[in-house]
């Protein structure tokens, strides 16, 4: 199994890099939300474990896939 494919952003897989990508502008968006406006919407933290569960789905996807798949596009 290769590990590198959690971390080594040329090994994320689209449902990864998603995820990765939404926590970081959740991330973002919190600390805007905390220091500027001074409250946060109702459910707003909900959103990290939404991003956590895609970066979870795509993990298996990308660990336990058909390695032999490639990138075939049928037209």
């Amino acid at each position: 199994m290769d590990f590198t494919k959690l971390y080594r952003p040329s090994a994320l897989n689209s449902f990864q890099f998603i995820a990765v990508t939404g926590l970081l502008m959740s991330g973002a968006a919190h600390l805007i939300l905390h220091y500027f406006v001074h409250r946060l919407p109702e459910g707003f933290t909900w959103l990290y474990a939404c991003w956590a569960a895609l970066y979870v789905v795509g993990t298996l996807l990308n660990l336990f896939g058909k390695p032999s798949e490639g990138h075939h596009h049928h037209h």
